[in-house]
């Protein structure tokens, strides 16, 4: 761990050099691993390296709190917490080489990214219980604590969660962890893409410890494969296992991981020229009748999360079925390996009141607009 005159320096020397790029309109680039630069509209500005700001600041396992600077390998945070027989239930990709320790945990909170347990226990945002930042002013600012109610106003620490580094620099982020679950179980079912949304849709009002799902034609002789994962208490895990019936996998753990990697063999598969799509859509969503052209979908979350496979002109047909659903199409990983997606994946018309609260925001945070310019958006 740093010592704290150590953290103090670091700390002064980021909000002198933002100050800096303010003054003068030099875009900065923030950046901890790196291993989320494929997402986005474009990398633009000098790099602004968080990985120097890392250590724990502190763990408290009986309060299920920890506290940790934004460079801290998102790894080294995990095994800690690992160790104390607890996680970050969220399940956080790292997308990065099996060992290589690069993702941060600022990037896990400015990316705002979660895997396949979103849908039962949250998004990153709701285990962010304060943070510290250093804004487009150069000034550190902290917001929320190590409590969860701890929000008088605006959540502005849950804000950062997904923000992509356009509002400020996290420098420090106070979470909130869980206790690892007694037991688990995995479970394969031969189904249709409709039996198992229709199914999805059963189990979710019914108290079954579901905690997450995946479906995909894994080759074109069967319907398609269902496989679902349950966790809690060991009776509540035995009892449903009893009551669903299907297939028991064993050893299902790499798979889960795979899956939260993008490492499974439907992602690797991706025909040359054809991006990722992710299509946000309400878990009660029906199928969806994906234009010609298209590989998919892969669905998690219950149904809630559907990635497809596309030719980059199909954007326009995907986002507009995923408009009439009631969700969003993003562009998540462009054509080529490691490049940002080079269109506007975070799309937004200039009147909608969305964007409108967006670009105030931004304007609150980072007025001369120096952090991660073009990441989300062109104009900023």
């Amino acid at each position: 761990m740093r010592t704290m005159d150590s953290a103090q320096s670091q700390l002064i020397q980021i909000a002198e050099r933002v100050r800096a790029a303010a003054a003068d309109a030099t875009p900065l680039r923030i950046r901890g691993g790196g291993t989320k630069d494929f997402h986005g509209l474009a990398l633009q500005g000098e790099l602004l390296d968080t990985r120097a700001l890392a250590g724990v600041v502190s763990y408290e396992p009986s309060e299920l709190v920890v506290t940790v600077r934004a460079g801290t390998p998102l790894a080294e945070l995990e095994a800690l917490l690992a160790a104390q027989g607890q996680c970050l239930a969220f399940e956080p990709p790292h997308f990065e080489h099996a060992g290589s320790g690069r993702a941060t945990v600022g990037g896990m909170v400015a990316a705002g990214l979660s895997g396949p347990s979103r849908a039962s226990v949250g998004a990153v945002r709701d285990f962010v219980l304060g943070l510290e930042m250093v804004n487009g002013r150069g000034e550190l600012l902290r917001y929320g604590g190590q409590v969860m109610k701890n929000v008088a106003g605006y959540d502005v620490s849950r804000l950062m969660a997904g923000s992509w580094g356009t509002l400020g620099l996290i420098t420090e982020v106070s979470l909130k962890v869980l206790p690892v679950a007694p037991a688990e179980a995995t479970l394969r079912f031969e189904c249709t893409q409709q039996q198992a949304l229709d199914w999805l849709n059963a189990w979710g009002g019914q108290p079954l410890p579901l905690n997450a799902s995946c479906w995909l034609r894994e080759d074109g002789t069967t319907p398609g494969s269902l496989y679902l994962r349950l966790r809690g208490a060991r009776a509540a895990v035995q009892a449903a296992c009893a009551r669903l019936g299907g297939e028991r996998v064993e050893n299902a753990a790499a798979d889960w991981q795979a899956c939260r990697e993008q490492q499974l063999p439907w992602f690797a598969a991706r025909a040359p020229g054809h991006v990722l799509w992710r299509l946000s859509l309400p878990q009660t969503a029906p199928v969806q009748a994906l234009p010609a052209g298209c590989t998919g979908p892969l669905i998690e979350w219950h149904g809630a999360l559907r990635w497809v496979q596309s030719p980059r002109a199909l954007g326009h047909e995907l986002r507009a079925l995923a408009r009439a659903a009631g969700g969003a199409a993003t562009l998540f990983r462009s054509e080529a390996a490691g490049q940002p997606g080079a269109e506007p994946d975070f799309e937004a018309q200039a009147a909608d009141a969305t964007a409108l609260l967006h670009a105030r925001l931004k304007q609150a945070f980072d007025p001369a607009g120096i952090f991660n310019r073009g990441r989300m958006a062109a104009a900023w």
